[in-house]
């Protein structure tokens, strides 16, 4: 096992001295490594140093790190709420043949946290056919087709995701929502009932149920 493999190990381990120390010593015996850099500063991102991290990630950029270097960067600059930065080295990781599911789905919450539900649906689509054992990109995949009123196709993705995690509460919360927008009261009421089961404390799920047997009362 080399260095670098060998400090990923202990990473996983959560055994982050040991694993800095690795791959300090692997960019000492090999200074234009640039997948040490990469790992390195995600030691340091990870014991929350993001000013160091970034140096090393854009060293590692420097030295024709490619996609993981710019995803790295990227990671670090969304985790800081700097998603038009973070959007930019996602791009780059993408432009450099980053072609996985985890950096479309970065790609398209940078755009979401932007503001920008439509511009993100393409993205989170592309990260959701690559990987679709993915129930945190489905909930957001559907929770995006939700905003932009594409509620039979938010609906499919939020059950996909509940097949995965069948214990997603918002997930529940958000089909209940989709299924009272489509004036499907009873699933809409099971929905909700279902999210109070899984989270009892969900206020919004809560507030929604009141409201929708509210109007039923009324109507009756």
């Amino acid at each position: 096992m080399d260095k670098n493999q060998l400090g990923i190990e202990m990473m996983k381990e959560g055994k982050w001295e040991e694993a800095a120390k690795i791959f300090m010593e692997e960019i000492e015996a090999n200074p234009t490594d640039a997948v040490a850099y990469v790992n390195f500063g995600n030691v340091l991102s990870a014991v929350g140093d993001s000013e160091k991290a970034l140096k090393f990630f854009q060293k590692a950029i420097e030295l024709g790190g490619g996609g993981s270097a710019y995803y790295s960067a990227g990671t670090l600059y969304y985790e800081n709420e700097k998603y038009d930065d973070a959007k930019t080295m996602f791009e780059r990781a993408v432009k450099e043949g980053l072609h996985t599911s985890d950096n479309y789905f970065m790609l398209g919450m940078c755009l979401v946290n932007s503001g920008n539900s439509r511009l993100a649906l393409p993205y989170l689509q592309r990260g959701v056919e690559l990987n679709q054992h993915d129930s945190e990109g489905l909930f957001q995949y559907g929770l995006c087709l939700a905003q932009e009123g594409l509620l039979d196709e938010a609906i499919d993705q939020l059950q996909k995701c509940l097949k995965i995690e069948p214990k997603h509460a918002d997930a529940y919360y958000n089909l209940g929502v989709a299924f009272a927008f489509k004036e499907n009261k009873q699933d809409a009421l099971s929905m909700l009932e279902k999210a109070l089961e899984i989270q009892p404390d969900q206020e919004l799920a809560q507030n929604t149920k009141t409201l929708l047997e509210s109007m039923d009362q009324q109507a009756h």
